[in-house]
This record gives structure tokens, C-alpha cells and sequence, in this order.
């Protein structure tokens, strides 16, 4: 038996062959003029450098043509790490969207659950204990401190979801028990930089901040690959994701297997925050901020995945141009930038809850 449900009032719908949506105009307009901004900061971005470039110029070298050295610039240094930061940003969003919406809660995000400061244990580990005395070269720097990171992120992700677990998971106490985590896992990583020599302590103080230098093609891989597995997934999910913001009883009523799907959902935005964690360092509150502001913009009930996703692109790239431009010759990590952008969003959220919380 077939159910055709009405038309939303003062909506107008979507009818494709059998199928009939819901257009919200407002909503799909956020993701589609996310897209145009990240197109304008990324070719922003790719002109600036000690060696200027002409937007004209950084096309025709784009698409074949200009001159041998723009395309060498284009295409060895600022292209790889441009699109790793896009990349990666847009991995923190989605990531972001996906914890909130779970945990029904603006502050649940892998910068505050540990997956983060899991990556960096990890990161930092390997500085300490791989390779000559910790240095950081050759094999070891291109393989071994990602792929730790990434092990770092997942490990914290399980302890996280194991210690918050209660014949389920609710979403105040996964926030609780991810910054009991963070703490945790944030002193490891202190402990382990008072063991090692100043110039091992600076390298891993630099990844630590989230920085996008010298990122190559190796940094973009990773994360392109994730996201293009993980995307589609976590889309087509879209509609359980929307399910669970009911209570357990009422989601189950509608079908869905709750702890299966909630433990799939959050597996994925793992998967993402610590692939991206590993590929530039954690860049701070990107997914805390960019779903809330994807939210408000699209006016739901819920943070929406794929604005989230571009808007967490557009988002880390625009902080990345000011980090290599604000301060002249002085470039920032661009986890700085996104820390400072951030940082006072999540006190008023703070504020706000608590407001909340008083009546």
C-alpha cells in the first residue's frame, strides 16, 4: 500500500514521476551560493603569493595554456593546498551537520567529542617515537603521521561512544563524556611535547594548529576519497538522520533501526572529521560553527548536510587567504584563524544554553 502525502501549505512541490517534494527555495539557494563564494576565494587564492598571478593568467594556466612557471606554481603549490583546504573543510562540516543533528545539540562537534585531540595524540606520538630520535622526514613524514592521526581520531571516537553509551546514546551526556575525553587526550599530547627536543616540540606544535602549508596532492587524495565514498552515504541517510531527531520511541514507530543507523551515521562523520584531522591538523570549530550557520541560514529544523559541506569549504579557505595575507609577511596556521573566528561563537553558545537552562 502506496501513502500520497499532501501538499505542505504555502509551499510549492517537486513532482518528478511518482515522487512529489517539497521545494524550499531558501534552503536549496544556501548551498548554491556557498558554492559561487567558494569559487570566488579559491581563485582569490590562488593569485596571491609572493609570486602574484592575474585571475586571467591563473586560468589559461589552469585549463593548459600561460606560462610554464604560473603552471608550476598553479598546479605544485598553491592548487594541492587550496583544495586540501576546501576539502578538508568541507569533510568538518558535513561531520559537524551530522554529530548535531544526532545528538540533537549545538555543541556536539569531533573538535569537542576528542576526535580531534585523538588525532593529535596520535600525531604527536609518532614525532616523539617514529623515525630518528623523532624527526620527522622522508617516509615517516608522508605516512606514518597521518595514518596515526587518523587511528588516533577513530580510537578516541570509540572510547567516546563506549563510555557515553546507556542502553543508548543521548546527546548531553555524549557532549559530557567527549570533553572529559578531550581533556584527556589534550594532556597526553602536552605530556608527550615536554619529552621531546625543542625543534620535534615546534613540528608538532605547527601540525597541532591546523595548517595548510605546504600541503601537496598527497594531502588532497585522502580526503577527496573520503568524501566521495562518504558523501553519497551520508545523503542518501539524509532522511534517518531526520527520523532521529524524534525520540527513540517515535523513530522507532516509523521504521527505523535506531542504534543501527545512529552507529552508522556516526561512524561516517568519525571517518571524516579524522581523515581531514590528519590531513592538516585539527582546524578548530569549522565543524562546530558552519552547521549552525548553515541552519540559520536555510531556516530547518536541522543542520543541513550539504550546505554544511560547502559552507565549511568556503569557510576554511576564506580563513586560509587571511592567514597568508593579514599580517604581511607573517602567515598564520589557519587553525589560528578559524580558532579566533570561532571561539566566540561557541561562548554564546555557552551563553545561550545556559540561558536555556535557567528558564
Amino acid at each position: 500500500m502506496t501513502t500520497k502525502l499532501a501538499p505542505v501549505p504555502g509551499r510549492p512541490a517537486l513532482r518528478l514521476g511518482g515522487g512529489s517534494w517539497t521545494l524550499r527555495l531558501r534552503a536549496a539557494a544556501v548551498p548554491v551560493l556557498g558554492l559561487a563564494a567558494l569559487v570566488f576565494v579559491l581563485a582569490l587564492n590562488l593569485t596571491l603569493g609572493d609570486f602574484p598571478i592575474s585571475l586571467g593568467e591563473v586560468f589559461a594556466a589552469l585549463f593548459g595554456g600561460g606560462e610554464e612557471a604560473h603552471r608550476f606554481i598553479l598546479f605544485d603549490l598553491r592548487l594541492p593546498r587550496a583544495l586540501t583546504g576546501a576539502l578538508v573543510g568541507a569533510a568538518l562540516g558535513l561531520a559537524g551537520a551530522i554529530t548535531q543533528s544526532i545528538a540533537r545539540n549545538p555543541l556536539a562537534s569531533p573538535d569537542l567529542l576528542g576526535v580531534s585531540a585523538g588525532a593529535g595524540a596520535g600525531a604527536v606520538a609518532v614525532v616523539m617515537f617514529g623515525g630518528s630520535a623523532g624527526g620527522l622526514s622522508g617516509y615517516l613524514s608522508s605516512v606514518a603521521l597521518p595514518v596515526a592521526a587518523l587511528l588516533g581520531g577513530l580510537l578516541a571516537a570509540a572510547v567516546v561512544y563506549l563510555l557515553a553509551w546507556r542502553r543508548g546514546i543521548e546527546g548531553f551526556r555524549l557532549v559530557l563524556v567527549g570533553i572529559g575525553v578531550h581533556a584527556v587526550l589534550s594532556n597526553v599530547t602536552f605530556w608527550l611535547l615536554t619529552l621531546s627536543d625543542v625543534a620535534d616540540a615546534g613540528r608538532a606544535m605547527v601540525w597541532l594548529t591546523g595548517s595548510l602549508n605546504a600541503r601537496g596532492w598527497d594531502h588532497v587524495v585522502p580526503v577527496a576519497i573520503a568524501l566521495a565514498v562518504l558523501v553519497p552515504l551520508t545523503l542518501f541517510g539524509a532522511r534517518t538522520l531526520g527520523a532521529l531527531q524524534f525520540n527513540d520511541d517515535t523513530v522507532r514507530a516509523l521504521g527505523v533501526r535506531v542504534e543501527l543507523s545512529r552507529s552508522l551515521l556516526v561512524l561516517a562523520a568519525v571517518g571524516l572529521a579524522a581523515v581531514a584531522t590528519a590531513s592538516a591538523g585539527p582546524v578548530e570549530f569549522v565543524a562546530l560553527a558552519v552547521p549552525q550557520i548553515a541552519l540559520r541560514l536555510s531556516g530547518l529544523a536541522q543542520p543541513p548536510l550539504l550546505a554544511s559541506a560547502v559552507l565549511g569549504a568556503a569557510l576554511t579557505v576564506t580563513a586560509d587567504v587571511l592567514a597568508r595575507t593579514a599580517f604581511g609577511m607573517v602567515e598564520l596556521p589557519v587553525g589560528i584563524v578559524t580558532a579566533i573566528l570561532g571561539a566566540p561563537y561557541l561562548v554564546f553558545l555557552l551563553v545561550r544554553r545556559y540561558r536555556e537552562v535557567r528558564g
